[in-house]
């Protein structure tokens, strides 16, 4: 297996070309060299069950990988127990869809830890996502927690681990820009810093989910309170550089799937990403490979 990279949502170059539905999305990344897209419905759903079909029978027929991102107002670890029972129906609800799509994972973000400790918080988040497991027992869709980039939410490396060790079916998303923003930079520098998060996983979990981890990147500006906005690779300031993590999974012979998150460029930088993995790929495989 090779490792995928794609953009969530359509980049602004996909609009400027002269496209406007999504039904045109999986064409066109085919066409720029990319095999993996997140349909974001971070906002809510607006598209109809039939309309995700659709889109699935396209994305497959263009041989595109897909992944859906559930909405961002679902609180996993809501104090609210009303509201947290209206997680599990937004995750149903998405799940649906995300099958509908053909997506094999469901992005989902895990709360907030304002208000409580992170103690409770992580409580409170393994009970909705056990009561979410018993409401969805038979979805082909795996759960994907993901890594989150403010001190004030739910979410470290440590703390998705700890609840995906819950059940086989439920998958960390690293966003490696929300981790290196939540740290306020230079979290990720080597390869070695890459290869850390992968470790953790296969330990803490099972290799399987190291190995094939979906994953999001992008560069982030970052206060003392961590993530403020998304970048694009054009950014010098603001981290984490790519090449790093590129080189990790080649060394190890892993196979993620990245997602760029860019803000407006998330295509041209996935493809950046896909451009230099072959051309570290092809160095490892040659006669005289790198370190």
């Amino acid at each position: 297996m090779s490792a995928l990279f794609g953009p969530s949502g359509n980049a602004q170059r996909f609009y400027d070309e002269g496209h406007k539905k999504t039904m045109e999305t999986f064409a066109w990344l085919k066409t720029n060299g990319l095999d993996a897209f997140e349909y974001p419905a971070g906002n809510g759903i607006t598209g109809s069950l039939d309309t995700f079909i659709a889109l699935g029978q396209e994305a497959a027929r263009q041989g595109i990988r897909t992944s859906f991102h559930a909405p961002y107002f679902i609180s996993l670890s809501g104090t609210d127990p009303e509201k947290r029972l209206k997680s599990i129906d937004y995750i149903r609800k998405s799940d649906e869809m995300a099958r509908a799509l053909g997506a094999d994972i469901l992005v989902i973000h895990t709360g907030s830890a304002a208000k409580i400790s992170r103690e409770d918080a992580v409580a409170l988040a393994k009970d909705t996502i056990f009561k979410t497991l018993e409401a969805i027992p038979d979805s082909p869709v795996a759960f994907g927690l993901e890594t989150m980039g403010k001190i004030n939410q739910l979410g470290t490396l440590e703390e998705v681990l700890d609840i995906c060790r819950m059940d086989a079916r439920l998958r960390p998303v690293v966003d490696f820009g929300h981790m290196n923003a939540r740290a306020r930079g230079g979290l990720f520098n080597t390869a070695d810093d890459y290869r850390r998060v992968f470790d953790a996983i296969a330990t803490k979990l099972d290799p399987d989910r190291a190995n094939t981890l979906h994953c999001h990147f992008s560069k982030i500006e970052f206060t003392e309170a961590g993530e403020k906005r998304h970048l694009t690779f054009a950014d010098t300031q603001f981290g984490p550089p790519f090449e790093p993590l590129i080189e990790a999974i080649v060394k190890d012979g892993l196979s993620p799937r990245i997602i760029s998150e860019s803000a407006g460029t998330q295509a041209d930088d996935a493809l950046a990403m896909k451009t230099y993995y072959q051309s570290i790929l092809s160095a490892a495989n040659s006669p005289k490979s790198i370190d």
